[in-house]
């Protein structure tokens, strides 16, 4: 299983209460014993950094850091193919921008799943969205 991270799934998996972390870490588990690709965006890069950042927490940025840098993780590049698929996604199902180029990363990278926390996701029929 090929399994997809936005940036609300990383940060539950990193600051999450017991549960959400319990839940993230598992699918990650699952994915990776079964041989399959562990994915993100380097928009996800973006949005888990904003708040430790703005708030000076460098033991949590830390943490992110190391997280990105996992082995078993590809982090995908934002092409001009993600921002058409995104832009036609974002028009289809009405959803946020950011939204709309972690699906479309996720397509483009071929995801199995999704794991989000964010429940507009899943709308999105081209592929499989499973909330945390």
């Amino acid at each position: 299983m090929n399994l997809y991270l936005d940036a609300s799934a990383i940060i539950y998996g990193i600051e999450g209460g017991s549960d959400l972390r319990k839940a993230v870490l598992t699918r990650v588990a699952q994915a990776e014993s079964s041989g399959g690709a562990i994915m993100t965006s380097r928009l996800s890069r973006l949005e888990c950094r904003v708040r430790p950042l703005r708030e000076g927490q460098s033991a949590m940025i830390a943490l992110y850091d190391e997280f990105f840098l996992r082995r078993s993780l590809h982090v995908a590049d934002i092409g001009a193919a993600v921002i058409d698929l995104a832009t036609d996604l974002r028009v289809r199902y009405g959803m946020k921008t950011p939204d709309a180029i972690h699906i479309a990363t996720a397509i483009e990278c071929g995801a199995d799943l999704i794991l989000t926390g964010d429940r507009a996701m899943s709308r999105c029929k081209e592929v499989k969205v499973e909330l945390v």
